[in-house]
């Protein structure tokens, strides 16, 4: 969200109503400024649209979320003739059930945006605005769209994760393409749909590779299919209405190809920066990235424009960090704090298949920082008791905790892979937040029978070689 503050008619003009925007818009209104939100939905190269809320309502994490609980009850009807559930006959997914129910919610969440707006005093305006100086904003109610898919047949037949969550049928045979990919196929393969992922280089970037591996790994076991190295080189629709995507694989120098049912490009998401009018104002971007650089305070280049969220360089794109970064920006506006937003340590949970969590640095990142003298990682290989009458395969599920070595051991890092991983992340982060140490973990108490415990029981270092395989109850 980019957030222009005035003394005029609104005391507060924020631009984008995603989670950070909204956030920030209600905790002013509520601090006894007077604000506007604008915000406008242009619809995807297909023509899906959605209501306020931003990403994480309407095409990110809520719909993500609810697709990947289908995929987990999949899972479990299998588990449960393990624990002597008598299902009779075969069991299948409907998709258009499952959508119904995913859009109905989410309309819910448009809806309870809307009015939590107009009960706290926010003026809400359906328009897309941009800076016309730092003083003005205008607002615009049609506006174009950048594509920016360059491989031949992807915008005519592709479709994007802002699709993927509002298609009435099902995708079918999915060819899913680069770095955003994981948690889409992992539902898709869990709904019983066959799904292929393409990699360009490595998955999860920017996440603990150790880690990603074993998160890939359980996939391909799962049943998703992975086409590593591998490049798009065009998409075409053939005669009987199958797409057939041609691809170079850098492993065998060879072109290949495959027919699906749909393909859904998961390049992630570039920053609208351009159609705000910035460049104008002077207000600095990385020219890299597009995003825009903000001061600790969340202060642009010019007097009086904020920028929060995913549009900040070097932000996490996460909703959590966007939403109270906007409570905090309120208030110091309103004169009411003067706190700032601590990046450092923020949690966070990927739900592929085996969900991950982790907060802190990823092993490469410690070792980066403080050498690989400098650290100690703990870890443990478990078997979570869900698995063990359901006769599950938990090769990959697994922890570390990364430490300091000298001193107290402060926590680094913590990884972990599992069932439940975001609500064991979440449980740890507090600690972890607040200066945790290796100590501090050893004497903690566990909860018995839960994967969470084998947190507080790790001793095993990477370091000393020994098998890291929990035996035992």
């Amino acid at each position: 969200s980019i957030f222009y503050h005035r003394k005029c008619e609104y005391d507060l003009v924020v631009i984008g109503g995603g989670s950070g925007g909204l956030a920030c818009s209600k905790e002013a209104a509520q601090l006894g400024l007077k604000v506007a939100v604008l915000d406008y939905v242009e619809p995807s190269a297909q023509g899906t649209k959605w209501g306020l809320g931003g990403t994480c309502v309407n095409v990110g994490c809520i719909p993500k979320k609810l697709m990947h609980q289908a995929a987990l009850l999949g899972t479990a009807l299998k588990d449960a003739k393990k624990f002597g559930w008598q299902i009779p006959g075969s069991v299948c997914h409907d998709w258009a059930t499952m959508a119904d129910a995913v859009q109905n919610h989410v309309r819910s969440l448009n809806w309870g945006h809307r009015v939590q707006l107009q009960d706290k005093k926010v003026k809400y305006l359906n328009l897309r605005g941009s800076l016309v100086n730092e003083h003005t904003v205008k607002g615009l109610n049609k506006a174009g769209k950048e594509v920016r898919l360059h491989v031949p047949g992807a915008a005519e037949y592709g479709i994007t994760s802002d699709d993927i969550f509002w298609l009435r049928k099902s995708p079918g045979k999915t060819c899913i393409l680069y770095n955003v990919s994981l948690e889409c196929a992992g539902f898709l393969t869990g709904i019983s749909l066959d799904a292929t992922v393409m990699v360009r280089s490595i998955a999860l970037r920017g996440f603990d590779q150790q880690i990603a591996g074993l998160v890939t790994d359980y996939m391909e076991a799962y049943g998703t299919r992975f086409l590593w190295k591998c490049v798009p080189k065009r998409v075409e629709r053939l005669a009987s209405g199958a797409l057939q995507v041609t691809w170079a694989n850098a492993s065998t120098g060879s072109e290949e190809k495959d027919t699906f049912d749909s393909v859904l490009w998961a390049v992630g998401r570039a920053p609208e920066t351009k159609i705000l009018g910035l460049d104008k104002l002077g207000v600095k971007l990385n020219s890299e990235t597009g995003k825009i650089i903000v001061a600790a305070d969340e202060s642009t280049s010019v007097p009086n424009i904020y920028a929060f969220g995913d549009i900040g360089e070097g932000r996490p794109e996460l909703t959590p960090t966007a939403v109270k970064a906007g409570k905090l920006l309120a208030r110091r506006l309103a004169g009411h704090s003067t706190e700032l937003m601590n990046y450092d340590n923020v949690p966070t949970t990927v739900f592929t298949p085996l969900e991950y969590g982790c907060m802190g640095l990823s092993e490469e990142e410690a070792e980066r920082r403080h050498g690989k003298d400098g650290i100690e990682v703990y870890h443990a290989f478990y078997k979570p008791l869900e698995f063990t009458v359901a006769d599950r395969d938990a090769s990959q599920c697994y922890l570390k905790v990364i430490c300091e070595r000298g001193g107290h051991q402060t926590i680094l890092g913590l990884h972990f892979t599992g069932p439940n991983a975001g609500e064991v992340t979440q449980g740890f982060a507090l600690g972890i937040q607040c200066g945790a140490t290796y100590s501090h973990l050893l004497q903690t108490v566990g909860i018995h029978p839960t994967c969470a415990e084998e947190v507080v029981k790790v001793s095993i270092t990477k370091r000393s070689g020994l098998d890291a395989t929990v035996t035992g109850c």
